[in-house]
């Protein structure tokens, strides 16, 4: 019986450990305050913006491309929450 492949939350296959690294290391860096700083930054030019019904298609791809990694780095860190709530239940 072969193993499933993982795929990642961004749809991205890859070897579950190295997942779980990439979801560990972005949750450490949005933890410093220049990482809250930068995140916040991030989300005021993306997802905390309202465009008009003047936007071209090119501009709201583009900007819904942006506000997905912004989702992406979200999603990160609470994948990262879930994998060390796990850990502390293995312990």
């Amino acid at each position: 019986m072969s193993k499933k492949p993982y795929v990642g939350i961004d749809g991205i296959q890859r070897p579950q450990d190295v997942d779980d690294r990439i979801s560990l290391d972005v949750a450490a860096m949005l933890a410093t305050p220049t990482g809250q700083s930068v995140m916040q930054y991030l989300k005021s030019i993306t997802t905390d913006i309202a465009n008009g019904p003047n936007i071209s298609n090119d501009e709201l791809r583009h900007l819904e491309g942006q506000r997905f990694v912004i989702g992406l780095l979200s999603s990160r860190a609470n994948h990262a929450s879930a994998i060390k709530s796990k850990e502390g239940k293995d312990e």
